[in-house]
């Protein structure tokens, strides 16, 4: 494959564990072939494990998020009118960095959880991925890609929950699921 023969659009989808998991492998895989890939997260802490070893990878620049500290439905308005505020800036500070270097990819995770928590408006990702760079690969990952953002995708991969610890009380455990 050439570099020249990218510019896709990937959504990992649905209620199972491994969303991001599949964005990292492929960040992973895209470093190692000597792609720039820029990762960046929503609705996340901002130190999950993966993002450690995202940063020591040669060729990866890994956008920083604000820390959110609590799940969407446990905010208060002020706080989710904070982290829209917040969301879109960094949407836009990462479109400057598309505009003034060159990625031949772009992951955005939790985009499609912080669009259905109405955190983050599905327009701007809709009228990006419509006029992004040509060549630009992007992931987009979260449970729920609504119809519109399904038609802009060439890759759909959704990842079903048949079991997981979480239903049994069992927190997220650093170094598998967070």
């Amino acid at each position: 494959m050439k570099k020249n023969d990218l510019g896709l659009v990937h959504i990992y989808c649905g209620e199972g564990k491994g969303k991001t998991t599949c964005s990292v492998g492929l960040t992973v895989r895209a470093s190692g072939y000597g792609l720039h890939v820029l990762f960046m997260q929503f609705l996340k802490s901002g130190d999950s494990s993966e993002l450690k070893v995202l940063r020591s990878l040669s060729g990866v620049e890994v956008l920083g998020t604000k820390p959110i500290k609590k799940f969407s439905f446990q905010m208060t308005e002020e706080e989710k009118e904070e982290t829209r505020r917040v969301n879109a800036e960094q949407f836009a500070d990462m479109v400057k960095m598309l505009e003034h270097d060159h990625y031949d990819m772009l992951v955005m995770d939790e985009t499609l959880g912080a669009i259905e928590a109405g955190l983050l408006d599905e327009q701007i990702i809709v009228d990006f991925l419509k006029n992004r760079p040509a060549q630009l690969e992007v992931v987009l990952t979260g449970r729920y890609p609504s119809d519109q953002l399904l038609e802009l995708a060439d890759y759909v991969s959704r990842i079903d929950k048949v079991k997981h610890p979480y239903d049994k009380g069992i927190p997220a455990r650093a170094g598998i699921e967070a």
